[in-house]
């Protein structure tokens, strides 16, 4: 017996001046089942969510029924009522509240008859809603200081409130985006455990691997089309990519061939230290491609900024000849160091300004001359690097904020590739950022080293690392405690590392 979807979706189309990003949508989700949507940057996958939540109200024709019940479009409190619940990338949640003020976020607390605040029954129905996810913590910690995971479990024990109506559909949007592995897998048993509940869960993520291991069915968007829904049992990942990017790719990532030769040191660190990390030395040579792993707490997270000059620290920090002082980005880029930070929209991304002045906002006197800016020539010579880079769409004047999330990361690599820095430092190069962009900007790295850039990645994804570095130095606790070379550079290996070494030291 076929169950009765819980949402259906119905010629789902979303027109913007200039670009059509939904065209006749239809999509069936059933209770219980978990839904992977995926695809390219850019396909319409936001666009669809926003259309869910009421952000955005679709063209006419357009139909959407939540337990047989018809969806008011534009109205972000009918997806609500109706039982549609969302999680987004950013989680929504405010650092220094804790979780029960979170969780009171847009629905407000229980009071009693003067209007006083039933703080005891609130915190008893957090740390019931959280130890129904099977978590336990302190609710009264401020929730930015929680692991990664938490904050992620607080998010979803908010969403999944009765309040109103109960939930009928969870929409996670790449809810591991920033969670290391083990934290991940601690997520996907919160996401069975929803499902268990008779929740459909819509699952959004452009790491295939996690499609195949925690998903039933997936849903493929290209060009604003749907392409194909599916079981994922029988799929393959090959299969998945040719349906995603519309060709099979044999080798879509190839790595680059081992650099014989490389150039003198570009890039010297000596004690390096934060409130983390403690006392690290580095050298990386011109057209040399270095790694940093680590898991959450390992100093991991502080060491781009640091090399940046964004963070307090000890130590030497030279490029070339020059060195740099702490809390000076400023001569950081002056003497040849681009950054490309972990957190875009917080850190890189000026997403009211267009392209073109996300583009020159590193060199904005490149093309000034007697104090007067050659706006003309400015205006093509970024219309090239938005071409050599694949910007899509592409248009100086557009706001980077219609841009997917890879290509917007492609904008901010364009900012310093433009400059030919001496170093190039990437922090998360390829968070949130599908498998077709994630290849052209590994090829965009392999470049700028062969153009003799000191390349440093920090990454999470330890294939990332296997395929583009020459070395990788593990950390934990603030220390290197493992370095791999070429001929070891292997995801497994550098997750043995990182992890084998806190697990030791745990025992």
């Amino acid at each position: 017996m076929v169950a009765t979807p819980v949402l259906c979706v119905r010629r789902l189309s979303k027109t913007f001046p200039g670009q059509r990003a939904l065209a006749d949508v239809d999509l069936d989700v059933e209770p219980g089942e978990i839904r992977a949507l995926v695809g390219q940057n850019g396909c319409g996958k936001s666009t669809l969510i926003k259309a869910l939540a009421g952000f955005h109200e679709p063209d006419a024709g357009s139909e959407v029924t939540v337990a047989g019940k018809p969806l008011a479009f534009g109205d972000p409190t009918s997806a609500d009522a109706a039982g549609l619940r969302f999680v987004h990338q950013d989680l929504g949640l405010v650092a220094a509240l804790d979780a029960v003020d979170n969780l009171a976020l847009g629905h407000g607390y229980e009071t009693g008859r003067l209007g006083l605040i039933r703080w005891r029954r609130e915190r008893a129905r957090a740390r019931e809603a959280l130890q129904e996810l099977g978590y336990e913590f302190e609710i009264s910690r401020p929730v930015g200081g929680l692991a990664a995971s938490e904050r992620t479990a607080v998010a979803v024990a908010r969403a999944l409130s009765r309040h109103s109506t109960p939930p009928r559909v969870l929409v996670l949007d790449e809810p591991t985006a920033n969670l290391p592995a083990a934290e991940a897998d601690r997520l996907f048993a919160l996401v069975r455990s929803v499902r268990d509940a008779g929740v459909a869960v819509i699952f959004v993520s452009h790491h295939l691997e996690e499609v195949f291991g925690l998903c039933d069915t997936v849903t493929v968007l290209r060009d604003g089309r749907l392409v194909t829904t599916r079981p994922t049992a029988g799929l393959t990942e090959s299969d998945l990519v040719e349906l995603m990017i519309g060709r099979r790719l044999a080798q879509y990532d190839v790595p680059p061939a081992e650099t014989a030769h490389q150039g003198d040191v570009v890039l010297d660190v000596r004690g390096l230290a934060t409130a983390v990390l403690g006392g690290l030395d580095l050298s990386v040579r011109a057209g040399e491609v270095v790694g940093f792993a680590g898991i959450t707490g390992s100093g991991r997270e502080e060491l781009a900024l640091a090399l940046f000059g964004g963070r307090p620290r000890t130590g030497v920090v030279t490029i070339g000849d020059r060195t740099v002082p702490q809390l000076r980005p400023d001569l950081a880029v002056q003497y040849g160091m681009g950054l490309v930070p972990a957190e875009r929209h917080a850190n890189a991304a000026f997403l009211d300004a267009d392209l073109q002045e996300n583009v020159v906002v590193a060199s904005p006197a490149a093309f000034a001359r007697r104090g007067l800016l050659r706006r003309g020539r400015e205006r093509s010579d970024v219309a090239r690097w938005l071409e050599r880079l694949n910007v899509r769409p592409s248009g100086t004047q557009r706001a980077m904020s219609t841009l997917s999330g890879g290509n917007q990361q492609k904008v901010v690599l364009a900012r310093w590739l433009r400059r030919q820095p001496h170093v190039l430092v990437l922090d998360e190069p390829t968070q949130g950022v599908d498998v077709g962009a994630k290849a052209e900007i590994h090829a965009l790295v392999d470049q700028a080293a062969a153009d003799g850039a000191a390349v440093v990645v920090v990454s999470t994804d330890h294939d990332e690392l296997a395929r583009l570095c020459g070395r990788v130095l593990v950390l934990a606790g603030g220390r290197v405690v493992a370095e791999l070379h070429h001929a070891d550079l292997h995801a497994d290996r550098i997750t043995a590392a990182a992890v084998g070494h806190t697990l030791r030291s745990a025992s």
